[in-house]
């Protein structure tokens, strides 16, 4: 054989091994039987069978369509181990339905938004945030060795009337966003207060400029996230001086709530708010599925 001939032989040994290995693992990755779950959610956690599981050197960012739409994260945030596990129109329980698809290899961290959808569905805000917590502490029984990041709810703005299910809802997000950050503070896990970087700080309205309906945000929307969020992915990553100084403060344990972190929050640090579950209605439509 000539040195090129070699050289295909070889690639294509190795090509033809990587694909094999990936089609191993990927087969590993399991089926998530979630009954309440919508066709797109069936779809889209069908997608993340046939991918490659979840590892211990990746950080997950797992919710709804605002997770979602982030699209390639590692793009907003500079890095390359940062992978996609939001679905449009999920809520607390189908997240928790489809943990067994991101836990089970212990991954490096967990970045969790959810809630909007749950309240779609009529629910009280004290309910919402237990849906919530429960779902916080079962991340945290299940991975142990897991630095969890909860993210507060979003701000929405009403005026835009395309999401009817969320008709009246805007003042009950920051009740829902104060119970979980009190939640997170008693587990010493981090709370990344983003509400307020989406208001004008007068009222609890989503800014019309970072949202595209109302509800989703648009590209400038999500650079103010990709900001906020820097610090943090630095700090699980162990780069750059965010990623010492949380580790010299917090000893390698997550920053807590009222650290004085960027991004952070104390429990009281939003709007008023106090606190636990229910079902779902069976014919909840979230505002994702309109």
């Amino acid at each position: 054989m000539t040195m090129l001939y070699r050289f295909r032989y070889l690639f294509s040994l190795c090509a033809s091994a990587l694909l094999s290995v990936g089609a191993a693992q990927a087969q590993l990755v399991p089926h998530v039987n979630f009954k309440s779950g919508s066709k797109y959610y069936q779809q889209r956690t069908a997608q993340f069978e046939r991918q490659m599981p979840v590892d211990s050197s990746m950080v997950v960012m797992l919710g709804d369509s605002h997770t979602e739409g982030g699209g390639d994260w590692n793009l907003l945030l500079g890095t390359g181990n940062v992978v996609n596990r939001g679905i449009n129109g999920d809520h607390a329980l189908g997240i928790e339905a489809r943990l067994c698809q991101v836990l089970p290899g212990q991954p490096k961290a967990v970045f969790l938004l959810c809630g909007a959808n749950d309240l779609s569905f009529g629910l009280a805000a004290e309910t919402v945030a237990a849906r919530i917590c429960h779902l916080i502490d079962t991340i945290c029984a299940s991975a142990p060795h897991t630095r969890l990041v909860v993210q507060s709810l979003l701000p929405i703005n009403e005026s835009f009337g395309r999401w009817k299910t969320l008709k009246g809802r805007t003042d009950d997000i920051p009740v829902v966003n104060t119970i979980i950050a009190g939640h997170c503070a008693a587990l010493k896990v981090p709370f990344l207060n983003l509400f307020p970087l989406f208001t004008n700080g007068e009222d609890n309205v989503l800014v019309r400029e970072l949202c595209s309906d109302g509800l989703h945000l648009n590209h400038d929307g999500y650079a103010v996230w990709a900001e906020a969020l820097q610090p943090y992915i630095d700090w699980v990553n162990g780069v750059g001086d965010a990623g010492l100084f949380f580790n010299d403060i917090f000893q390698d344990e997550p920053p807590s709530p009222d650290a004085g972190a960027p991004g952070t929050a104390s429990p009281d640090a939003g709007a008023p708010g106090t606190l636990l579950p229910d079902t779902m209605p069976d014919d909840a439509v979230s505002p994702d599925a309109e």
